[in-house]
């Protein structure tokens, strides 16, 4: 898990979604309901998806807001392991 990068889920919703539809990020901000500099922090991969926006894009794209939830949560674990783990005393032994 740790080499294996993984995209933001900004990058993801801008290749497989605003990109082959060709929506812009003011259209899609339009459509959520939301600040267009939000929306932009996103797909930039500045911004994380919350519970809320999850919604949202799940009801824009026809997904479901565990797939955006799913998303970022590998995001973020992975961007986490990726770097140096902190020596943690182990509680509970086998």
């Amino acid at each position: 898990m740790k080499n294996n990068p993984r995209l933001h889920p900004g990058e993801v919703l801008k290749m497989m979604y605003l990109e082959p539809l060709n929506l812009t990020v003011t259209k899609l901000a339009h459509t959520l309901k939301k600040d267009r500099s939000g929306v932009s922090e996103l797909v930039n991969g500045k911004r994380a998806i919350s519970a809320d926006m999850a919604v949202r894009l799940s009801i824009a794209f026809d997904t479901t807001a565990q797939y955006w939830m799913n998303m970022q949560t590998s995001y973020d674990l992975w961007k986490i392991q990726k770097s140096k783990p902190p020596k943690i005393e182990t509680l509970v032994t086998a």
